[in-house]
């Protein structure tokens, strides 16, 4: 491993907050949105005494770290040398952090708006908050539903029958669909992992990421841990920021590796009676939308062999 071996702390202006923050950027082949994001930090941060950028690249063949390295920014650019895992490579970004910062999580094909990062760090002042989370923003202006609800066997039922879409607008899915919550702070249950601000007592307590999952479900098992760790998930609104993509990719490699996550998550909580039940509404959702392609077909197999499914996804992406 390899990786500049200066952290440079940035003043941007006088307030009332004085925390320092260290954003964590995990790149692999992110070259094309790398650079909109790092821009964004500029504005995005402002309002705080001090932050350090940390982007942990997880060796990427198209610049994206040499990308981050030229920037003005000036970033601390990490190479793992191998495609670690998105929560493997947060650890690394973690290690190499001011061990009394917020962690600021984002993704690289984010871009923060102007003050995004101040509400967060003002919530953390007066809450019990361990994880606190943005508004996330689709390209045209919608909002993105970044809210979750714990997977159970009610949420796994109503997606597979019902659809995703369908059952989140009824309050039944997984997703949170209803805008009415996303108007106001509140507590929830966990948000994906896009932005993420994990306050400093959160992660002394809570400790590393479980880089056993390597991409996908690794967000809901941190912050079930910040909850049981006595926190609380913080959704905050006045903290704004725009995914590019939005969302995760669905090709069907990593669509199998999402569901066999899934599956492999809830086993970890629940028994092996409440855990088949569980696993049949997923294998039913997804062979009833068989006719949808290639996804679908991979995490219907992916649900049958959860853990062969997985195994292989991650051997794959290691070469």
């Amino acid at each position: 491993m390899s990786a500049l071996t200066c952290t440079t702390f940035y003043p941007l202006s006088t307030s009332e907050t004085d925390a320092s923050v260290a954003v964590v950027i995990v790149t692999f082949n992110s070259a094309d949105a790398l650079p909109a994001l790092l821009d964004s930090l500029v504005d995005g941060l402002k309002g705080l005494d001090r932050f350090e950028i940390i982007v942990v690249d997880n060796d990427s063949k198209d610049g994206s770290a040499e990308i981050a390295e030229a920037h003005p920014l000036h970033p601390t650019v990490v190479r793992t040398g191998r495609n670690a895992g998105y929560a493997a490579a947060i650890n690394i970004g973690s290690e190499r952090s001011d061990a009394n910062a917020h962690l600021l999580i984002l993704n690289p094909d984010l871009r923060l708006y102007p003050n995004a990062v101040k509400p967060l760090i003002e919530d953390v002042a007066t809450s019990k908050a361990g994880v606190v989370v943005p508004i996330n923003y689709k390209e045209d202006g919608t909002i993105d539903p970044t809210l979750r609800r714990e997977p159970s066997i009610i949420t796994a039922w109503a997606d597979a029958i019902l659809g995703g879409k369908l059952a989140a607008r009824l309050g039944v899915g997984e997703i949170v669909g209803e805008l009415r919550h996303y108007d106001q702070r509140r507590p929830v249950q966990w948000a994906t992992g896009s932005a993420l601000l994990v306050t400093a007592k959160a992660r002394k307590a809570v400790g590393a990421w479980d880089e056993s999952f390597f991409l996908y479900s690794e967000e809901v098992d941190y912050q079930r841990r910040i909850r049981e760790a006595g926190f609380e998930i913080v959704y905050e609104p006045r903290s704004k920021v725009m995914h590019a993509s939005g969302g995760s990719g669905t090709g069907p490699r990593l669509f199998a590796l999402l569901t066999a996550n899934r599956i492999r998550y809830y086993r970890r909580h629940h028994g092996a009676l409440r855990t088949s039940i569980f696993k049949l509404g997923v294998i039913i959702g997804h062979a009833a939308r068989l006719w949808r392609g290639a996804p679908h077909r991979a995490a219907l197999v992916s649900a049958l062999m959860p853990g062969r499914s997985a195994a292989a996804f991650v051997e794959s992406t290691r070469g």
